[in-house]
């Protein structure tokens, strides 16, 4: 299993992306000062790590600079609110892999990660962690292909986080406000009606019996 370093001192931003990604699939560790980063940075191996650029004690462009500079050639996606081109052409200039500004939707982050991991090769005994099946349903998180039998369904990335979601739980039921968190992000309205909608997708493209309602709850995928 992929392990992933957040460093991020937002106890919020924080908790979401350990929830999330750990929902994906991956082991997650979090720091969040400079120099708490760039200790665990260094003492553990890491497949990715998530930087933020606003750490206490030790900014994130610091802690880049110091990890290329010790040789460090783990992946690394800055986040953060800074949006100026000088800091992207910084962070860029002193390594980093990828660059996502504040606020961000969770799938898009997720997709970059993929994309920084996907030139790592992946031994054949470890292939089936990156399949999920249930039901006759089988979900590749690594080429993000969804299939029932040997038909190929066409999914949005939301639909395709959702599902992700369902099938990495099944038989727990999911809130709306749960569902709305981790496909769609922290900074998303939790009044929206918008999960209900794509639960509708979902079961349109992959059938009615997919997903129940558990009425004035929320939703589960059945055993």
């Amino acid at each position: 299993m992929r392990q992933i370093l957040i460093a991020e001192d937002d106890s919020r931003v924080a908790a979401f992306l350990d929830e999330g990604l750990r929902a994906n699939g991956f082991m997650t560790v979090i720091a969040t000062t400079g120099p708490e980063a760039l200790a665990t940075a260094l003492d553990t191996t890491f497949d990715l790590i998530v930087l933020d650029l606003g750490l206490p004690g030790r900014g994130g462009l610091s802690v880049l600079e110091e990890l290329r500079g010790q040789g460090c050639q783990i992946p690394i996606i800055i986040l953060t609110a800074r949006d100026a081109m000088v800091d992207k052409l910084t962070g860029f200039k002193l390594g980093a892999d990828d660059y996502v500004t504040k606020p961000f939707r969770f799938e898009e982050l997720l997709a970059r990660i993929w994309a920084r991991l996907r030139t790592t090769t992946v031994a054949p005994n470890t292939q089936q962690e990156w399949i999920l099946s249930h039901r006759g349903l089988v979900l590749n998180l690594r080429t993000r292909l969804v299939s029932v039998g040997e038909q190929d369904i066409e999914l949005s990335a939301r639909e395709f986080a959702m599902l992700e979601t369902f099938m990495t739980a099944p038989g727990q039921m999911l809130s709306r406000e749960q569902l709305l968190d981790r496909v769609w992000g922290y900074d998303y309205a939790p009044g929206s009606n918008i999960v209900d909608v794509y639960v509708g997708y979902l079961r349109k493209k992959l059938g009615s019996n997919l997903i129940e309602t558990v009425r004035g709850m929320g939703y589960r995928m059945p055993i």
